[in-house]
């Protein structure tokens, strides 16, 4: 397709009265990354909810392979090709890895197996580690099981949000390289991320949200040479 393969066009919505997303437009275009920033209740986590269907909009609307979905469930959206990893609570604690893993293919039994064996080349930890519970794993391993979960529905967009919150450095920049990896393979990203340098480092689009309307867009190295950015989002 040419055009992009979600749009958020003027996003307005909120909860209750009152609009955290006021005409928020995002789009992502196939197999590129796409990186939301900006200060703590910009809006970031609400525009994502929004484009997932988790939040009903005042205004606006929501396109996917040019077909509007403002009005579908996410479990609709789910079986479109959408994939949707929450920040917390987004793994079975008492389930191992591979059950976790097998979970997420309950829409797509088809070629189970060889998805399987697709997210263990990505993620070889989970192969090593894929009898054990997912209670026992470090915070970027269960990290890597929310995101392969998804990634057993064989998505065309990925949407993550927050994804490096509470790991640590060296565990960050790895999934960040397997973030690229997943998204150099044909499947778009959409990525809330407090780390804004680095998540602009990876980024095909990006977009910097002040209460909860488009404040810069770009790609994301024209924003890390921006002086305004810098200077107000990413500390000079």
């Amino acid at each position: 397709m040419n055009g992009p393969l979600l749009i958020g066009a003027g996003m307005t919505g909120g909860y209750g009265q009152s609009d955290i997303l006021k005409n928020c437009n995002i789009s992502v275009r196939l197999g590129k990354v796409c990186v939301i920033v900006g200060p703590n209740g910009a809006g970031k986590s609400t525009a994502m909810k929004a484009l997932f269907g988790m939040l009903p909009l005042r205004g606006g609307a929501v396109l996917f392979e040019g077909h509007d979905i403002t009005r579908l469930s996410p479990q609709d959206r789910v079986a479109l090709g959408m994939g949707f990893v929450p920040q917390l609570q987004n793994i079975f604690s008492s389930m191992t890895v591979e059950e976790n893993l097998r979970m997420g293919a309950f829409r797509k039994r088809d070629g189970l197996q060889q998805t399987l064996e697709q997210v263990f080349e990505l993620f070889p930890i989970l192969k090593e580690k894929r009898h054990q519970l997912a209670d026992e794993l470090s915070g970027g391993q269960r990290q890597q099981v929310a995101v392969g979960r998804s990634l057993m529905t064989r998505p065309k967009l990925l949407m993550l949000d927050e994804p490096t919150a509470g790991v640590s450095p060296i565990v960050m920049d790895e999934l960040f390289d397997r973030i690229v990896a997943i998204a150099q393979s044909g499947v778009s990203i959409i990525m809330v991320e407090q780390n804004a340098r680095q998540a602009l480092n990876i980024a095909d689009e990006a977009y910097v949200l002040v209460q909860g309307s488009n404040r810069f867009t770009g790609t994301g190295q024209a924003l890390l040479s921006d002086p305004e950015v810098r200077k107000s989002f990413l500390g000079g």
